[in-house]
């Protein structure tokens, strides 16, 4: 089993004197800045341009600065631009300010693992990744617990590159719930395989697949949303709460034979094999090299995929299911 890295295990000391710049100030990059700061560390948000972020940070206290400006007063230099921005950052705000012994960190390894990014090797480079979306890391901070996160180091110049991540874990809350130890390659490739074939890709076609069928076998759009969609909340949180045994003792006899019986017809072994070989172009960089071509034509498959599910009949019918169901929410 791998090591947990709690509270115990991590000290603020190799980072306290140091001066971090948050680049980017979206869902994590918020999240990270008012953590660190919360936590008694010197941070400075650096952002490309004037506008709704950097007022969102002044309002939140900070004195946001051009992204230049943040990484020449800094000694530590975190990433939270999305994947695809980062490189052009990097290569034009951030490498001709580089010093000897700075450190770049990083969320998920995307960048560092295919290579857009290449550091000098004066630099320490390590990750942090939170196992959770920027509001929660936030809010579970505030409230004094902590999202779980995976730590790297790629390159340990100054041979303490590991105890600053944990530093910088601890600063975030995360030790609090518990740190793993990965890498580069093991973070990006997991955490891309997780996103399509299950996650974002595969669980969404699989509701939207199974809602199709049943309205297209005549069954009311209403009742197949609940059936295939709706309820699909209730059973994965009771598989975060008690994992699968818990949620298989939750449901009834008929619903457990059911599942055991046609979940392996559905999800069968030529599922299986189109999973590895997703996985295949995950690992030989082919992913990689397909986004980058997509994002630089200006993402069509993204903005065309959007207007698909968005104009979607199982969309429509959600909306109406999510004020029915809002309607029956008890009030906190």
């Amino acid at each position: 089993m791998a090591k947990v890295y709690i509270d115990k295990d991590a000290s603020l000391d190799p980072i306290k004197d140091k001066t971090i710049a948050v680049l980017g100030y979206g869902s994590q990059g918020r999240a990270w800045a008012l953590n660190l700061k919360d936590s008694g560390l010197k941070v400075l948000v650096g952002l490309e341009r004037e506008g709704n972020s950097w007022k969102v940070a002044e309002s939140d206290g900070f004195k946001p600065m051009h992204t230049e400006d943040a990484v020449k007063n800094s000694d530590i230099v975190i990433f939270l631009v999305p994947d695809m921005v980062q490189r052009y950052v990097y290569r034009e705000r951030v490498a001709p300010y580089l010093r000897d012994g700075m450190d770049l960190v990083f969320a998920h390894g995307f960048n560092i693992h295919y290579k857009l990014i290449e550091p000098p090797k004066t630099v320490d480079v390590y990750m942090i990744a939170p196992k959770g979306p920027g509001p929660i890391v936030r809010e579970y901070f505030a409230k004094g617990g902590g999202v779980p996160a995976l730590v790297a180091v790629h390159q340990n110049y100054s041979g303490k590159a590991f105890e600053k991540a944990l530093a910088i874990a601890k600063a975030l809350g995360a030790t609090r719930a518990g740190v793993i130890e990965t890498t580069f390659k093991e973070e990006t490739e997991t955490d891309l395989f997780g996103e399509q074939v299950d996650l974002v890709g595969g669980i969404t076609q699989l509701m939207r697949t199974a809602f199709q069928v049943l309205v297209e076998a005549g069954y009311q759009p209403e009742i197949a949303y609940y059936e295939t969609i709706n309820e699909m909340k209730m059973i994965v949180d009771l598989i975060y709460e008690k994992g699968f045994t818990g949620m298989l003792k939750a449901v009834s006899e008929t619903a457990k034979y059911g599942g055991f019986t046609a979940g392996k017809y559905v999800i069968n072994e030529d599922v299986k094999k189109r999973m590895k070989e997703v996985l295949d172009r995950i690992r030989n960089g082919k992913f990689a090299e397909e986004w980058i071509e997509e994002y630089n034509k200006g993402a069509p498959t993204l903005v065309n995929g959007m207007k698909e599910v968005e104009n979607s009949l199982e969309e429509q019918v959600g909306r109406q299911i999510r004020e029915i169901s809002l309607r029956g929410k008890p009030k906190s």
